[in-house]
């Protein structure tokens, strides 16, 4: 499991457990440390092959090697006390696949879910977007910087590029060919938090926008959940979204 899963502060008597699952290109280690303020919490954060202790290994080619390795590391560990799910942009729709999985397979299913700037994982837009991973390096640090959220300091340093740029390609490459279909009905039963930041181009986070009928009635896109669903816009862009985990310790420790 730890080859998976890094977590830096233990916690025994913690009430839940969170699962992160960090940005395209990204490692574990800003998730992690949340495990080191989080006193009701034991946080856990997902170590992708091509990075970090496990730079040697070849990166993923698709979702379904995600998933496979996730939930086997998560299994044992999942009856031993609640636990939550939070996954920002890209880890949010790998999140996402994990709990669908845990659900379809397993019947179990967390808490809670924070899915954090990104789209819903049905979404036509997303669908349909240019596949960026296939951009030449050239064209996509054009694009990359376009889009903000990345320091320059990063985009500007080489040697940090040469580590960093084929692990972001490499996790757009799963996200631009992961399919699901849209639900027929909920998929699971637990409260779900959508977060969006106000700097940021909006996502689809709904899969599509509401109907409106000739009766003024809406109607509005498949729920995932049969709980509670709260959509948010933070301050910021959706790059901040991740930095503080007092909303996700509050959200658990509330549950």
């Amino acid at each position: 499991m730890e080859t998976v899963l890094n977590c830096l502060k233990r916690r025994p008597d913690a009430v839940a457990r969170l699962i992160c699952f960090p940005w395209a290109g990204g490692g574990s280690a800003h998730f992690a440390r949340w495990g080191r303020v989080m006193d009701s919490v034991e946080v856990f954060a997902l170590k992708l092959p091509g990075r970090e202790t496990r730079f040697r290994e070849p990166f993923f080619q698709n979702m379904e090697q995600i998933v496979e390795e996730v939930v086997a590391a998560l299994l044992p560990m999942l009856d031993e006390k609640p636990f939550a799910l939070f996954g920002h942009s890209f880890g949010a729709l790998t999140s996402f696949a994990v709990a669908e999985r845990l659900k379809k397979q397993h019947n179990v299913e967390p808490v809670h879910m924070f899915l954090s700037g990104a789209p819903a994982p049905f979404s036509e837009i997303r669908l349909k977007s240019q596949r960026r991973s296939e951009l030449s390096d050239e064209d996509f640090l054009r694009w990359l910087s376009s889009m903000g959220g990345t320091p320059p300091e990063l985009l500007g340093n080489p040697e940090v590029l040469q580590f960093f740029l084929p692990a972001l390609k490499a996790d757009l490459h799963v996200v631009e060919n992961y399919r699901c279909a849209r639900p027929e009905r909920p998929l699971l039963h637990c409260s779900l938090s959508c977060l969006d930041g106000k700097d940021d181009l909006p996502h689809n986070l709904q899969g599509q926008p509401q109907e409106v009928h000739t009766d003024g009635t809406r109607s509005g896109p498949p729920k995932l959940t049969l709980s509670v669903c709260v959509f948010s816009e933070q301050s910021g862009d959706a790059s901040h979204l991740g930095s503080s985990p007092s909303g996700c310790s509050t959200a658990l420790t509330s549950t």
